[in-house]
Order: C-alpha cells, then structure tokens, then sequence
C-alpha cells in the first residue's frame, strides 16, 4: 500500500463512478494470473468451494492490460485501495514529478513531497504508505529516504 506509478496509454482516462470519483483498479498485468490461480483452484476443490474462498476475478475492476509499446506514459496512483490516480498522465518522470510537488499531492495523507522525493518514485515506482523511525517519526514512504534509514 502507498503510492506507485503505472504506465498508460497518453489519452488514458480512469473510470468514475456515477458521483464522478475514481473507480479503483487492480493493475492489469495482475488479471492473468489471478484468473490462472482460480481456475486452478476450480480444478482441484470445484467452482463453488473456489468462489467461496475467494471469489472469482472480475476483469472489469483491472486496468486494460495494454500492449508495452502503447503505455508511453506515467501516472502515479494510490494503492491503499485496489488503486485510483493521483495525478494526470505524463510523458516523463520528471513531469510527473514536477505536477506532484507543484499541486501538493498527497504522498500520505495530509503530506505531501519534495520535487526530489517524487522524482525517486517517479523513476522507481512504488513507495509505501508511511515509514515511522524513532529519529524521523512519521513521514510518508515517499519523503522517506530508505537508504539512509
């Protein structure tokens, strides 16, 4: 859980819902092999015990599995939930790590980041929710500069 960036398509728009928020989604790399464990899970114990122990994936709560040569840009999402953007897509890292720090995005919370600290992200793509450490307290996963910790 935290914040991670996902590669998409340029003209990628997230779904909402009727209210207009984000519609959380898993990655869609992560559908195939979901849908490979519950079919197999069909196969040794049956489709009902398989659906009550976790249910069937619904490939529409993924994001398009797009081809590599078409996901050309960034967008840093949130993953306390399945995921839902924090920010629009851009073309590079230090775009994407320019329009968070600018617009305060939120790293955690109330929190936002450095320009720095969201570039790191941006070119690495994931951080967690937070990091506690008795000499910085809590400070987002993203501020956090786990090497020196």
């Amino acid at each position: 859980m935290g914040r991670e960036v996902r590669r998409v398509p340029a003209d990628w728009q997230h779904p909402k819902d009727c209210s207009g928020k984000y519609t959380p989604l898993f990655p869609g790399e992560d559908y195939p092999p979901r849908a490979k464990e519950f079919i197999e899970l069909i196969k040794s114990k049956g489709l009902q015990e398989a659906i009550e122990e976790c249910g069937a994936p619904d490939i529409n709560d993924y994001t398009p599995n797009w081809p590599d040569h078409e996901r050309t840009h960034l967008m840093m999402y949130e993953t306390t939930s399945e995921g839902t953007p924090i920010s629009p897509a851009f073309a590079t890292p230090e775009k994407l790590a320019r329009w968070l720090a600018d617009t305060n995005a939120s790293a955690f919370g109330g929190m936002t980041a450095s320009y720095e600290s969201w570039l790191r992200i941006a070119r690495g793509g994931f951080a967690p929710s937070a990091v506690y450490t008795p000499q910085t307290g809590l400070i987002s996963g993203v501020e956090a500069n786990l090497a020196k910790m």
